[in-house]
């Protein structure tokens, strides 16, 4: 299961255009290590006083992610980006935040309507492909079996599909 990372990091004033360099040269260089399958560098607009900059990383798994951060690559990254950073946070993305990755998430609204599009026609799917089978089975058990599946569906199989799909839509 891919492995979505948000990292937010406060750069030392006067050493935001030196970081941003070392990072895109950082990202790139990433890559080397086959467990990741992207990233991305999240500024703000020009012209404004924020010293934050955003980092998206996805990587194929638990198992990757780790070694990642094991690796001497990133040991190096990480003593040169605490020298001129105040502040950082790492946040895993699980929810429908990672569903939506992308450097600017869409308006919650389009959020709403496409993981509606996701749910409806999945559950109507799984009524009448499972009803049949489950119905009698107790009302609690057949409601988790449901569950079960229709999170699973919808993570791996219809909302990553759908978001393709819908990516120019939801785009804000």
């Amino acid at each position: 299961m891919p492995i979505h990372v948000a990292i937010t990091r406060k750069i030392l004033p006067g050493k935001e255009e030196e970081f941003k360099e070392a990072l895109r040269q950082f990202l790139g260089d990433s890559f080397a290590h086959g467990g990741v399958h992207g990233a991305a560098m999240i500024t703000a607009l020009p012209g404004t006083e924020n010293r934050e900059i955003g980092i998206l990383r996805t990587f194929k798994d638990e198992a990757e992610r780790d070694a990642f951060y094991r690796s001497d690559a990133f040991k190096k990254w990480e003593a040169y980006a605490s020298s001129v950073t105040e502040d950082t946070l790492y946040r895993e993305l699980s929810g429908l935040e990672a569903w939506f990755r992308s450097p600017v998430p869409p308006p919650r609204w389009k959020m709403a309507i496409a993981t509606f599009c996701g749910v409806l026609p999945t559950s109507t799917f799984l009524s009448f492909a499972l009803g049949p089978f489950i119905k009698n089975v107790p009302i609690i058990a057949r409601l988790f079996i449901m569950a079960i599946l229709m999170v699973l569906l919808l993570t791996w199989v219809v909302m990553p599909t759908l978001t393709k799909w819908m990516k120019p839509w939801l785009r804000p």
